[in-house]
């Protein structure tokens, strides 16, 4: 699946970091990304960079979901941005709005805010994953 950045700098040279056979860090001076399933999204450990990226806002109960690697569902979102169907989302949480995950969109945010229940983002990388934990390990 395509993921669309809404505006990238030109990389020259980066460090790839391999943490197993789907996941992969990649880190430059402008940016630091991951590579999971094959898409290439964001790393939640570098929230200056997640600004420009459309977000969902999830409810309490949802929190704890997300944060184990479950995919967004629409009965669990209470606020949506701006999105289409394959762009990169940012779930935030429902009290401080700080980010828990990124995903790629599965539905455009204008048909998920219609759907009753459904999958609406598939999360890629979410707080204390394998990339979280071995971004701490990594010395720069």
């Amino acid at each position: 699946m395509k993921a669309n950045w809404p505006s990238l700098p030109r990389i020259k040279t980066f460090k790839v970091y391999e943490i197993d056979d789907e996941r992969r860090l990649l880190v430059a001076d402008e940016i630091t990304a991951v590579q999971v399933k094959g898409s290439i999204v964001p790393f939640l450990g570098k929230p200056e960079g997640l600004a420009s990226f459309p977000s969902v806002k999830v409810d309490t109960g949802a929190v704890k979901f997300v944060c184990n690697g479950a995919k967004i569902l629409r009965p669990g979102i209470v606020e949506f941005g701006t999105f289409k169907k394959g762009d990169i989302v940012t779930v935030r949480d429902p009290t401080h709005g700080k980010m828990l995950a990124v995903g790629i969109a599965l539905e455009d945010s204008e048909v998920a805010k219609a759907m009753a229940k459904g999958y609406v983002v598939d999360n890629l990388h979410y707080i204390s994953d394998k990339i979280w934990e071995a971004y701490k390990g990594i010395s720069f």
